[in-house]
């Protein structure tokens, strides 16, 4: 589990092609302590929970599978390009941003970006069955970093990216074009859970649509 704030950002070293899925090597700044990282620990990558399989001082290195390349936006790097890392949080790690699995849910493609005061504004897309979680002013998490909806739109969310978050992430090198890793919230996806089991099995249960946006969970639309 992670919390979508980024703790440093990291360079693609070196990539190897092994037999259609593959290995990446990490570079990382000193503001990611691997003396806290042991072999088998994970790190989520742009989003993507990845499983430290060796490590170096300034470095680690991860296999990427088949499926995680298919459905991340990981197979689109290239050596030299930056990537957001977050370790995985323990029970003293603060929740500054919201619970991440480092399962990536979909892609989202960037249409619009533009400056918002001394933010800048940036509008995705995102696949249509995705569209029941995405809601505004709930979170999602963009390649790794928990960010707040805006807006949502028929097939598309906006959200503002603060000056700190500039600069802290890669996203400020974002252009329209770019796609990039969805994660939605996990909250919203075991409250769906909860209601289909709860029609399915046809009892009398409190938990409904309308408790829920009595209470904030869901907004009536």
């Amino acid at each position: 589990m992670f919390t979508g704030i980024i703790q440093a950002i990291g360079r693609i070293e070196r990539i190897e092609s092994k037999t259609g899925d593959a290995h990446v090597v990490i570079a990382t700044p000193d503001a990611l302590d691997m003396n806290k990282v042991n072999i088998g620990d994970s790190i989520a990558v742009n989003g993507a929970c990845l499983t430290v399989v060796s490590k170096q001082l300034h470095k680690f290195a991860a296999d990427v599978s088949n499926e995680t390349l298919a459905v991340t936006a990981l197979g689109k790097l290239t050596i030299g390009s930056r990537v957001n890392l977050e370790l995985a949080l323990t029970l003293s790690t603060p929740l500054g941003g919201h619970l991440v699995s480092g399962h990536v849910d979909g892609l989202g493609k960037l249409i619009e970006r533009r400056l918002d005061g001394r933010s800048i504004q940036l509008r995705f897309t995102f696949p249509s069955e995705l569209a029941r979680y995405i809601t505004t002013k709930g979170s999602i998490c963009i390649d790794g970093v928990s960010l707040t909806v805006n807006r949502v739109h028929n097939d598309n969310f906006e959200l503002n990216l603060i000056p700190h978050t500039l600069q802290q992430t890669i996203m400020n090198e974002y252009e329209p074009g770019r796609w990039v890793n969805l994660e939605v919230d996990l909250i919203a996806r075991y409250l769906e859970k909860l209601l289909v089991m709860n029609k399915s099995i046809n009892t009398l249960s409190t938990l409904n649509e309308t408790f829920l946006i009595q209470h904030g969970f869901m907004v009536n639309q």
